[in-house]
Formats: structure tokens, C-alpha cells, sequence
């Protein structure tokens, strides 16, 4: 088993912080016909089944002069040769762990951003720009601006644009053809970039957590088999000590039609309810936890790469960019209040959950475009993916990219209350 220290970097771009791995990503080897690749020493093949998966996994163990790199293909190779995006495809390292996330200092682009947007949103900038409000509430959409050449200025009102709408959505974009490197120092712009515990991942980079669904690996909705919906409101793994803020989406291959993505607002859900409801919950924190997730990853058969934790967050909490109030639970990974009885918590947290996943009219459903990129900031948003269309076929297409996440600030809600854990 190997061990990777994560070093946090501070004093870059202003106090930004960026991530590294102490020891480098290795280039995975293709293998073809049996023939080992020039500088692979040893590789081993193998077919397992994980808990009657649709999905064929493959082990790929490429050894270089130092300690091998174990790969399981969540794939089917033979039908992804001709695959653009191959090097893309969802896989897991199954022997690299990391220890605790450490605490780091945060401060938010959107602070410094100017609030008119004069540099992002101006046509003297970018003639062909077009920008419309999705809904009232939530939601933007910007063509004509590419976000693989906006600089520093832009980046930071384009911040403060995500906190304010919750989330903004790119077409026509050639994010998804820069590279991994210019990929992850985009993300690095506004936080530390995620690795998700137990998620797949590119093969290159465990920062690009991957999103896949296709024929040849249906896991993502056999969790979800014994539901009448594939909807599941959550914000990015929430149960960390400092969870995400910005979140950068980018799907490599969509279906025509089905697979949509949906968002709610989170400061919308809070301004709906009643006064006495909004104090009540301003004074309470509640418990997020990574646990049933790293147990359902064991069960099936997948690797654990950093230990589960759980995080008292505010019920309410304010963005430090824009001074909103939001609600700050989800039906993914909340799952009690701090200090009420049972009782009293599982009825709060069912209206709540309830709130947040049946109010339409404060939320957005987008439609993937070829070319599309959305980016919603964690803290003023849950949302969905929803799995609508048939994997098995082929006119239908295939569901797939790769989710960058980065960490913000420790949370801290109403009157100064903060999150709070057990060391």
C-alpha cells in the first residue's frame, strides 16, 4: 500500500492555496496484444466481477523503477478504442491512500472581484458575448467566452458571478481539450482541488473525480435500484472539515436527449421559510457524514483512499463573499441535528429535505451540449444528475466527464457559529 503526503501550499496568487502530491502520477501503459510497453517491466491482466456489476474491471499493474501503480478499469476497453476521450475513462488506484485533510487558510476570489463585472461580462471583451438568466432565482448561461483564456480579473468576478447565481453554465467551450495540467491550474485558481475518497478517477490524475454511465458500467444507478427516482439532491461531499466551493463540470460525451443536471438554491430555500423557523435553525448545527459512503464503497468491493469523517456544519450559513444566508444540509450526506431528540431532528431534516427537492421554482435543469462546462459554487447549492435515458442503447449514447472540486472555508454560519469535529 502506498502512502501520499498532500502538502498545502499557501502565499500563491494572494493567498490562494493550491494542492500537490508528494509523489508524481505515473503515465498508465495501454495494453495491446500482450506486449508490454517500452520502459513497462511487468504487467498483469485480470478479470474480476464486483457484486454481479454489469461491468467487466480490469487490473492494469504497471511497474516503472519504483513501486508499481495498481489501476482497476471501471470499462470495458474493446468498446472504447475509437474513443476520443479514452484517456478520460474511469479508473481506480488501488493501493494510494492519504491521511486527514489538513486545515489551510481560504479566502475567496469573489472578494476582491468587482461587483458590476465589468471585465467578464463586457462584449468590448468578448464581441460575441451572450448572457441570459436561466430562472429568476438560479442559474446563468454564457456563450461567446471561453473559460481557458480568461485571466486572473475575469476569474475572480466569475467567482463572485457563481456565488451570486449559484451556478453559471459555459457552452461552446474547449476546456475539455486543454489537457489534464491546464485543467487541474484552472480549478487550482479558486482552491485546493479534492481527491474524492472513493470515487474513480482519470487514470493520470485523481483530481478529476470521474462521472461515467454507460452500458459497460451502470453503478451509478444500480445504487439506486431499488428507488422509483435517480434523483438525489446532495452538495459535494459536505462531511469535510473545509468542503467544496466551487465545483467545475465538464461532460466529455452526452446523449441527445436525457441526462440532464439540476440545481437547487440554497439561499432561495432559506429566504422561503417562516421567521420563526429561520431563528430556530440560525442556532443549530448539523451532522454531515462521509461514513455510509466509505461503507457502501467497501461493500462493493471498491478502495478506500482516505478514512471517513463527520462534520457538526451550520444549518444556516453565509457565503463570505456575498453576506447570503443559505441552507447548508442535504439529503446526500446530512443526517441529524446536533441536540435535538431523534424525533424532533428526523422531522425538521424531513421538511427540509422535502423543501429542497420539491421546490421547482427555485431551481434550474440544464441540458448538456456538446462543449458544455457548468461550474456552481457548493455553498448556496445542492444538485442532481438525472439518469434518465437507457445505457443499453446505443442511439442514446454515453454519459461521461470529469468533475474538478476545490475546498473553501471552514463554515461559519449566523452570529459567528461555526462547524465543529471531534480530532
Amino acid at each position: 500500500m502506498r502512502v501520499v503526503d498532500v502538502l498545502t501550499l499557501t502565499g500563491i496568487h494572494d493567498c490562494r492555496v493550491g494542492v500537490q502530491i508528494g509523489s508524481g502520477q505515473k503515465q498508465v501503459r495501454r495494453y495491446k496484444k500482450g506486449v508490454d510497453k517500452p520502459r513497462t517491466k511487468t504487467f498483469r491482466f485480470s478479470q474480476l466481477n464486483i457484486h454481479n456489476m454489469a461491468t467487466i474491471t480490469q487490473t492494469q499493474t504497471t511497474a516503472t523503477e519504483s513501486a508499481p501503480l495498481k489501476l482497476t478499469l471501471a470499462y470495458q476497453e474493446e468498446i472504447h478504442e475509437e474513443y476520443k476521450y479514452s484517456a478520460y475513462l474511469p479508473v481506480y488506484d488501488t493501493e494510494t491512500t492519504f491521511p486527514p485533510l489538513k486545515p489551510f487558510e481560504f479566502n475567496d476570489r469573489g472578494l476582491v472581484a468587482n461587483k458590476e463585472k465589468p471585465n467578464l461580462l463586457s462584449k468590448e471583451n468578448a464581441p460575441a458575448l451572450k448572457v441570459i438568466n436561466l430562472t429568476p432565482g438560479i442559474g446563468t448561461e454564457i456563450r461567446g467566452l471561453q473559460l481557458s483564456q480568461l485571466n486572473d480579473i475575469q476569474k475572480d468576478e466569475l467567482a463572485l458571478l457563481i456565488a451570486e447565481r449559484g451556478v453559471v453554465v459555459f457552452r461552446d467551450q474547449d476546456f475539455k481539450d486543454i489537457g489534464i495540467e491546464k485543467q487541474k491550474e484552472f480549478g487550482r485558481y479558486f482552491g485546493p482541488l479534492h481527491i474524492h475518497p472513493v470515487g474513480a478517477h482519470v487514470k493520470e490524475s485523481q483530481e478529476l473525480h470521474n462521472i461515467y454511465l454507460g452500458s459497460d458500467n451502470e453503478y451509478r444507478n444500480r445504487r439506486r435500484g431499488n428507488r422509483l427516482t435517480t434523483t438525489g439532491y446532495h452538495s459535494d461531499v459536505s462531511y469535510e472539515r473545509q468542503p467544496p466551493g466551487i465545483t467545475i463540470l465538464t461532460l466529455l460525451s452526452v446523449p441527445p436527449t436525457g441526462g440532464d443536471t439540476a440545481w437547487e438554491s440554497q439561499t432561495a430555500a432559506y429566504a422561503r421559510l417562516s421567521p420563526p423557523i429561520q431563528a430556530l435553525l440560525e442556532n443549530l448545527r448539523a451532522e454531515h457524514s462521509g461514513f455510509p459512503q466509505a461503507e457502501g464503497a467497501r461493500r462493493d468491493g471498491l478502495f478506500v483512499r482516505r478514512e471517513p469523517v463527520k462534520t457538526e456544519h451550520p444549518i444556516v450559513r453565509v457565503h463570505p463573499a456575498t453576506g447570503q444566508k443559505a441552507l447548508f444540509v442535504n439529503p446526500g450526506f446530512t443526517k441529524r441535528i446536533v441536540g435535538l431528540k431523534d424525533e424532533e431532528s428526523e422531522a425538521l431534516l424531513k421538511l427540509l429535505f422535502h423543501h429542497i427537492t420539491f421546490g421547482q421554482d427555485f431551481q434550474v435543469r440544464v441540458k448538456w451540449e456538446e462543449g458544455t462546462v457548468a461550474l456552481w459554487d457548493n455553498r448556496v447549492t445542492s444538485h442532481t444528475a438525472i439518469s434518465d435515458y437507457n445505457v443499453h442503447v446505443p442511439q442514446e449514447g454515453l454519459r461521461h466527464g470529469f468533475r474538478i472540486t476545490t475546498l473553501a472555508e471552514r463554515p461559519r454560519g449566523v452570529n459567528g457559529l461555526e462547524s465543529r469535529w471531534d480530532e
